[in-house]
């Protein structure tokens, strides 16, 4: 076992054992193809085709033995996501998502939760391993949590985004992801029905990303938005 960003952001023989079989197989079908990888250095292609590979999306999960972890891959055609595929390991559990095409659970539609209600919500989070980033998301949580029904942070923002794709969750929020943690699962709750952005219409990544159904989506973005304006402010 090493760490990665921090002292608390691990990495095991595991991450780069799964990384090394699902790469070679992408490398013996599609060996022309850009890849990047949670746990190696990015390969240039020659295709417009790009695959975003997390090996073990819940490593801290896996290494106390919690089941709950994914292997999450997502494949993108000239900077369009178009396939996302994520692997909940221990339950044996496949979701996927074609854009256009809807998304689905064990190859069973899969849609959003149609709450409208923040007070109703159920909100998924997780925490970076950055300290600083972990203050911006503390205030956040301050500011979320009164607005809502409850928290939940699991350990893997694949399987998070996925919950959002089948409504077992209403919305998910988190900064300071990578665009291998998201990908799949953004791609899946969007075919899903729900709305996956950063705020204020940026893309998803090291920023806060939200996705939510496009009416709670709007509701709790107006919380995260005046709560990151408020650390901004000379008195926040």
């Amino acid at each position: 076992m090493s760490t990665k960003s921090s002292p608390t952001d691990v990495v095991t023989v595991m991450d780069r054992k799964a990384e090394r079989v699902i790469l070679d197989g992408i490398a013996a079908s599609r060996p022309d193809d850009a890849i990047t990888s949670e746990e190696s250095a990015a390969t240039a292609g020659a295709t417009g085709v790009r695959w975003l590979v997390d090996p073990l999306d819940g490593t801290v999960n896996y290494l106390y033995g919690i089941p709950h972890y994914a292997v999450s891959i997502a494949a993108e055609i000239a900077g369009e996501l178009e396939v996302g595929v994520v692997l909940d390991v221990e339950r044996r559990v496949e979701y996927t998502a074609v854009r256009g095409d809807g998304a689905r659970r064990d190859g069973v539609p899969i849609h959003c939760s149609t709450q409208t209600a923040a007070e109703q919500a159920l909100v998924a989070t997780g925490f970076n391993y950055g300290v600083e980033l972990r203050r911006v998301q503390s205030r956040e949580i301050a500011s979320i949590l009164p607005a809502v029904r409850d928290i939940r942070r699991m350990g893997s923002a694949a399987l998070d985004l996925c919950a959002v794709a089948t409504g077992q969750v209403d919305a998910f929020f988190e900064a300071g992801m990578n665009e291998w943690d998201w990908a799949a699962g953004a791609l899946i709750a969007r075919e899903a029905g729900a709305r996956v952005s950063g705020l204020n219409g940026r893309e998803p990544g090291t920023h806060t990303t939200l996705a939510a159904n496009p009416q709670l989506f709007d509701l709790l973005h107006h919380v995260l938005v005046a709560s990151t304006a408020h650390a901004a402010s000379p008195d926040g």
